[in-house]
């Protein structure tokens, strides 16, 4: 298991299996008197489960959280939460739900606690990415990471095996572009490709038993070293992209990430070889993007924009939106050179460096 606090971190993280059925127990030690509980509409089952364990804790149940953490599902969230006096909210889901949580976090200062259902990792981080008209902006605030998170494999061993592959593809990515980011730093590089490592030598163990609960919590573990270097160092071209393409073009979140990784690797290969050489050595391959790109095919991820509604004649559009403000990347950005990058990323085609 991984020591948390050696790479810096300050939250109250527990690994364990079943501890969604002892809620009460790591609650209880909480200053928490009113716990209100966020979920998606497809999991609104969990969320009343959990309430029901909390008892007198419990607020109710808010399941409308929704991707991309929309500013009107906020706003309908927040007046909920103030209307039966919740302190504490109990984020328990993937970055929609958790992302909800840090959304009220930010404008009411409730306390956080989050309980993990997918490996996205924004659990780990300080930062909240909203959607207003149709457009995706980035906030980052040390009190928008969750005080406590709660990770337990029974809640990831009925994840579907395609959406497993995607949420797994999705912290990974977070994790390639720590090592050329330019705030970096050994420990940052050193969680990375811890989180990288475990996820090559665990997702294909889950894949050949999906309900093992040692490797979903090896997957857990890789999870939380990705979510977590992704609040300690910038992202960079990926990021930019799958905002671009989620916030704008409504593109399902993870499997975006899963698509365009290996093509903004590619991009980027061209100008930090050095740094991306890792990549190539974890995941095999004659380079970090071609390496990237088969591990996703062979276990079955999505290869293709076009899969998920983009239409062709939209990518002038996410290349103009992708170039339009300046951001730091280690690879010069032209918009003809992004413009190629979609137009592998939307027909599936293998990156090229």
């Amino acid at each position: 298991m991984f020591d948390t606090a050696k790479y810096g971190s300050d939250q109250a993280v527990i690994f364990e299996a079943g501890l969604h059925r002892a809620l009460a127990r790591h609650v209880s030690v909480l200053d928490a008197n009113r716990v209100l509980v966020l979920t998606t509409p497809h999991q609104s089952d969990l969320g009343l489960e959990l309430a029901a364990q909390l008892g007198a804790k419990a607020a109710g149940v808010f399941c409308r959280a929704a991707m991309h953490t929309p500013v009107e599902v906020t706003e309908e969230a927040l007046a909920h939460l103030q209307d039966v006096g919740a302190d504490t909210v109990l984020a328990a889901g993937g970055g929609s739900t958790i992302g909800l949580g840090k959304a009220l976090a930010l404008r009411s200062g409730v306390t956080q606690i989050a309980l993990p259902t997918t490996y996205a990792g924004s659990e780990c981080t300080p930062i909240l990415g909203q959607t207003e008209t149709g457009v995706k902006t980035t906030i980052t605030d040390e009190n928008l990471r969750p005080a406590t998170v709660l990770y337990d494999p029974e809640l990831v061993a009925t994840l579907p095996v395609p959406l497993t592959v995607t949420s797994a593809l999705n912290a990974m990515a977070h994790a390639v572009e720590a090592l050329y980011a330019q705030d970096r730093n050994p420990q940052s590089t050193e969680l990375a490709l811890t989180g990288l490592r475990s996820f090559a030598g665990a997702l294909p163990r889950v894949l050949e038993d999906p309900a093992g609960l040692e490797a979903r919590l090896a997957t857990q573990q890789a999870a939380w070293a990705c979510g977590t270097v992704l609040g300690q160092v910038g992202m960079a071209l990926h990021h930019k992209l799958c905002h671009t393409l989620g916030g704008s073009f409504g593109l399902p979140h993870a499997e975006t990430h899963a698509i365009v990784l290996p093509h903004a690797t590619a991009y980027n290969a061209a100008a930090v070889p050095d740094l991306l050489a890792p990549v190539t050595g974890i995941f095999g391959g004659a380079d970090p993007a071609t390496a990237l790109w088969q591990f996703a095919k062979d276990h079955g991820a999505p290869m293709a924009l076009r899969d998920f509604g983009l239409a062709e004649a939209d990518l002038d559009r996410a290349a103009d939106l992708a170039v339009q403000n300046p951001y730091w990347n280690p690879n010069e950005i032209t918009r003809s050179g992004i413009r190629d990058l979609l137009a592998r990323a939307w027909g599936g085609d293998a990156p090229i460096i």
